[in-house]
């Protein structure tokens, strides 16, 4: 068994830091479609850490800025193509892993930094180790939570298996469709979700964010979900998810498993909610046995929400204790 560290039940040890406006924000082009919103807040003389959101498509929030120390982090957040504040939103066209990986790496080059922490929650997971396997020495740290590697269990899971927990969160997301069309939903939802009706587009949408949301916390959160169904969120994650669900799986599934030892080296803590319904604490488990060097912060009475109080603890935590590396 692999060592873990269990987080305290009912306390938050850790609170996230207090509210801090950016000190400078800009848009970067890139392909031909897409202008990245960014921003950077703390200390613009600290050392650098890239916040990843998550999704693909739920943007950035400026609470995202409150895990970490403001007088130690130079912080960098930024909304990911089709996402947040950046144009066009909902785009799915040049919209892949790889273009997202590149963004990453340019917005590092286009602000002048060497090297940078990295911290990413769910698909911000997903894409944080991208990025770190193809641009390893980019990389100062790796913070992980809520863990999704995009294999197909995965994906399963969320599609149908999250039933099991939420039959009531499930039948009102899978009752949109006719009952003909449930057995695959995502390619159903796929054709609603880039339909040329934007009515249809949006409702398949709110349904779509609705049941994710629900999912997301321990105790789900009414006004939460509401929140989720308004079109400048909803229609960016749910075209973008299904999307990448569908167009953008790695080859071959485990890849991201398959290449763990190209960044063992690499510090990293792993923050797990133990009752995470989206990204199940199985997939969490699974990298820390591939990659035993890693950290691993079990939080026992948490879901998948960065915000669960566990959760944001561990996180605040992690990036504290990252504090000692990169400075000059």
């Amino acid at each position: 068994m692999s060592e873990i560290t269990l987080a305290p039940a009912g306390v938050q040890l850790h609170a996230p830091y207090p509210p801090v406006a950016p000190f400078d924000s800009g848009r970067m082009k890139v392909g031909t479609l897409h202008e990245l919103y960014y921003e950077q807040s703390g200390n613009p003389d600290g050392v650098p850490v890239v916040f990843l959101h998550g999704g693909p498509g739920a943007g950035s929030s400026p609470k995202h800025r409150q895990f970490f120390d403001p007088r130690h982090y130079r912080i960098v957040i930024f909304d990911q193509r089709g996402a947040g504040h950046s144009t066009p939103l909902a785009e799915l066209r040049e919209n892949t892993t790889a273009d997202l990986v590149a963004d990453i790496e340019a917005l590092r080059e286009k602000l002048g930094i060497k090297k940078w922490h990295v911290f990413g929650g769910s698909w911000g997971s997903t894409l944080a180790l991208a990025y770190a396997i193809t641009h390893p020495a980019s990389v100062l740290s790796l913070t992980l939570r809520g863990i999704f590697l995009m294999m197909q269990r995965e994906i399963d899971w969320f599609l149908y298996g999250v039933k099991a927990i939420y039959p009531d969160a499930w039948n009102a997301f899978a009752g949109h469709l006719p009952e003909e069309e449930r057995k695959d939903l995502l390619s159903n939802y796929y054709k609603r979700l880039t339909h040329d009706n934007a009515d249809i587009r949006l409702a398949a949408a709110k349904h779509w964010a609705a049941f994710e949301t629900y999912c997301c916390m321990l105790i789900p959160r009414p006004e939460m979900v509401e929140e989720s169904t308004e079109p400048a969120h909803s229609l960016p994650i749910s075209r973008i998810e299904a999307h990448y669900f569908h167009n953008n799986r790695f080859t071959p599934d485990n890849f991201l498993l398959k290449n763990i030892g190209k960044i063992r080296h690499i510090p990293a803590i792993i923050v797990q909610g133990r009752y995470d319904v989206v990204c199940p604490i199985e997939t969490a488990w699974e990298l820390k046995q591939a990659w035993p060097e890693a950290g691993f912060v079990l939080v026992p009475d948490a879901g998948h929400s960065a915000f669960e109080p566990g959760i944001a603890s561990a996180l605040v935590a992690a990036t504290n204790h990252f504090r000692t590396i990169g400075k000059e």
